[in-house]
């Protein structure tokens, strides 16, 4: 895969912030594979006859990216855990959308070894809703949570987007797993 170096990615995003809308167009081929991957391992731990596919994730996440304008992103990093918060909502109000008839209206997520949950399927709605309440509590836990799990980013990639120590990220990570796993488990049993 041919790239830019981080810091053009960055120029160009700096570019859309100021307000040249094609600054995102040129930065999206940059990062475009990327982005695929993460939406690819979303749709892994969903359902297998989820009906969206990974370039319908990216090209929805961009749609929504360019409908919100130049946001101020600080680098390549920060743009894909924005990204990745995006293909996370656009899941979740996927599901919501096609949960009329019963609560988990089918669709599961299987949450990796990364939580701790190896092979059980969580509702993504549930998942949803407990990321919201943890984020009441604790803000940095939820978001280490978000860029993990959901944007694939390592502890010092998340360190380095939240600007905190590595240790700092991998002790947090450890408690929202923990707190995720008792608030799933209480939505099983509910």
């Amino acid at each position: 895969m041919s790239q830019l170096p981080p810091r053009t990615v960055s120029e160009l995003l700096a570019d859309w912030h100021a307000g040249n809308n094609d600054a995102l167009r040129a930065a999206l081929p940059h990062v475009y594979n990327e982005l695929r991957r993460v939406a690819h391992r979303y749709l892994q731990k969903e359902r297998p006859s989820h009906t969206l596919q990974s370039t319908a994730l990216v090209h929805e996440t961009y749609l929504r990216l360019e409908k919100q304008g130049g946001l101020e992103i600080q680098n390549r990093e920060h743009f894909l855990a924005i990204c990745a918060q995006l293909m996370r909502q656009i899941l979740v109000d996927y599901a919501r959308n096609r949960n009329a008839a019963r609560r988990n209206g089918g669709y599961m997520l299987t949450l990796d070894d990364n939580l701790a949950f190896k092979s059980r399927s969580v509702d993504m709605i549930a998942l949803d809703d407990a990321l919201n309440e943890l984020a009441k509590l604790n803000q940095q836990q939820s978001r280490i949570v978000e860029l993990r799990f959901f944007g694939g980013l390592s502890i010092e990639e998340v360190a380095h987007v939240l600007d905190l120590s590595p240790t700092t990220v991998k002790k947090y990570w450890a408690m929202a797993r923990l707190w995720l796993h008792h608030e799933l488990a209480k939505t099983e049993h509910a």
